[in-house]
């Protein structure tokens, strides 16, 4: 008993009886009202539940079904909700025919140049400005980011263009002030299972970029947008960013099937993030293509105005001049498969 369709027209009296009827079996619900049907996602251990009270159930008022979902991410499952999610960010639907554009320097590095790349992204199509603050590092030596002053000049560069934010959070004791700033949270690969921090994001009223982790699976990747949705937040983005594999020639294996995959599977939306799936620029503009090609909603784009300086991950951004080439580029692919760019 894991997802109970009730009938056209049921009243929120019965609703409501039906609810406390699951929590006083130590059940929550959730739920999603679509234009014909309401449909109640039952969430705990449902294997507890015996036929006899899931008969029990059937027979309320207002309850036309009552089915289990075989997968173990319920609320992320196209069983629970057929129709594709889509989010509003400040007027910017990320999961509709147009296909969102996220693109910035890897690190946020000063006030002016912030404000510069994200008038050129702008003035080439991104609808999104990206930016890291808080820096995970390989090496504790590396450049781990400016912090708040990094948010603030994020902010900076929102205000100038009207870009709004994604950048990433690293540390639950980092919400607060991450919520004053950030449009969209981003959870990064290596946290993509630390299970304190999905639950914290999966509190808020604030989108959630999710990106896959360097050697999870499509499932592992899924239960993670289970915790965070098992909190109340379904504005949750799935974002593949490459996996570990034996190649060495790029820097990630950019799984662009998972795509595909993620589209049968679940309703939630869709990114590539092909600059971290390649680790070279000149690779970035063809995996772009391909995403678009593969039924991608979107894109995670990074973009320095000199990569040889850049204080991190130089070698996988791109130029303005390219960065704007290859927005050209992609629309008629977008085009192509009845979206646009």
């Amino acid at each position: 008993m894991d997802i109970i369709v009730l009938r056209p027209g049921t009243s929120e009296e019965a609703l409501k009886h039906l609810i406390k009827k699951l929590e006083s079996k130590g059940l929550s619900a959730n739920v999603s009202r679509g234009t014909e049907r309401t449909i109640v996602g039952v969430i705990g251990d449902t294997s507890k539940v015996t036929e006899e009270e899931e008969d029990a159930i059937r027979v309320m008022t207002g309850v036309e079904e009552v089915m289990r979902i075989i997968k173990p991410y319920k609320l992320a499952s196209r069983e629970f909700k057929s129709d594709n999610t889509v989010i509003d960010v400040n007027g910017r639907i990320i999961g509709g025919k147009k296909i969102q554009v996220i693109a910035g320097p890897c690190s946020v590095e000063n006030k002016e140049m912030m404000i510069s790349i994200a008038g050129e992204v702008k003035k080439a199509g991104a609808s999104f400005i990206r930016g890291g603050a808080y820096k995970p590092r390989t090496s504790p030596y590396a450049f781990q980011g400016l912090g708040e002053e990094g948010l603030k000049y994020l902010a900076d560069a929102r205000e100038e263009t009207g870009l709004p934010i994604v950048t990433e959070i690293m540390d639950p004791r980092d919400l607060d002030v991450m919520l004053k700033y950030a449009d969209i949270i981003q959870i990064g690969a290596r946290n993509m299972q630390n299970f304190r921090l999905l639950l914290e994001v999966g509190s808020v009223n604030k989108p959630v970029l999710l990106k896959r982790g360097l050697s999870s699976t499509i499932k592992e990747w899924l239960m993670s947008a289970e915790y965070i949705m098992s909190r109340g937040n379904h504005q949750v983005i799935l974002c593949e960013r490459g996996i570990r594999t034996f190649e060495t020639a790029t820097r990630n294996t950019l799984d662009l099937s998972a795509v595909p995959v993620l589209k049968q599977l679940t309703h939630l939306p869709v990114v590539v993030d092909p600059s971290h799936g390649v680790g070279k620029w000149d690779l970035v503009a063809p995996m772009s293509k391909a995403a678009v090609a593969a039924g991608a909603d979107g894109l995670l784009i990074e973009v320095h105005p000199n990569p040889e300086d850049a204080m991190s991950d130089g070698e996988q951004s791109l130029k303005p001049d390219d960065f704007y080439k290859l927005m050209q580029e992609m629309r008629p692919i977008a085009e192509a498969v009845g979206r646009e760019i």
